[in-house]
């Protein structure tokens, strides 16, 4: 484990459900090097993820806030994502705030879709569940949400549920933490258990 490259990402969609919510917007950190990429979705954006994330189409244009921002084709999202993490050192261990239960089978499902898994499996190991090991680490604590973590171990609040913000977050409370490699691998899923 503390030979992997930890790569910390984050996935807005259109809702909640994994087996079909499209991606709006996946980011990825490591270091102070920055991975984001917006992209339209082709479908609809449930209230209450727009609520949350500030995402809307309108007009074929995908805003954020009311402001327009720049989108680009899934697929070359997912290959530009698997380039950025082909610049690191390998074996690269994505880490995520519930990635076991969303972040992971969300995007494995979209790279499927592209026929991307194989080329994405070149560089990934697996993904670390950030949310499970606090919760087993830091018992106790009334919220184990990313923003209520980042609010009692940072003294920080922040712009929640934009990818960039919540993966540039994770970083931080992770090192903050500094977990080791035991507590690591309890909470790290293969590629084939997602």
């Amino acid at each position: 484990m503390s030979s992997d490259t930890i790569v910390f990402f984050d996935l807005e969609t259109t809702g909640l459900d994994t087996d079909v919510c499209d991606l709006i917007q996946l980011s990825a950190i490591c270091g102070n090097r920055v991975f984001n990429a917006y992209t339209l979705p082709r479908r609809p954006i449930t209230r209450s993820a727009s609520e949350v994330t500030g995402c809307t189409v309108y007009d074929g244009n995908l805003f954020v806030r009311g402001t327009p921002v720049h989108t680009v084709p899934l697929s070359d999202a997912l290959n530009s994502f698997i380039a950025f993490l082909r610049s690191f050192r390998r074996p690269v261990l994505l880490a995520a705030h519930n990635a076991r239960l969303f972040d992971a089978p969300v995007l494995m499902r979209v790279l499927r879709q592209f026929h991307l898994q194989q080329k994405f499996q070149q560089v990934v190991t697996g993904f670390l569940d950030t949310f499970l090991l606090s919760k087993n680490v830091f018992r106790g604590l009334g919220s184990y949400s990313q923003k209520n973590l980042v609010r009692h171990f940072l003294r920080e609040t922040y712009d929640a549920h934009n990818a960039e913000e919540d993966a540039r977050m994770l970083q931080e409370l992770f090192n903050t933490w500094n977990p080791g490699s035991r507590d690591i691998s309890r909470f790290t899923y293969s590629l084939s258990q997602v």
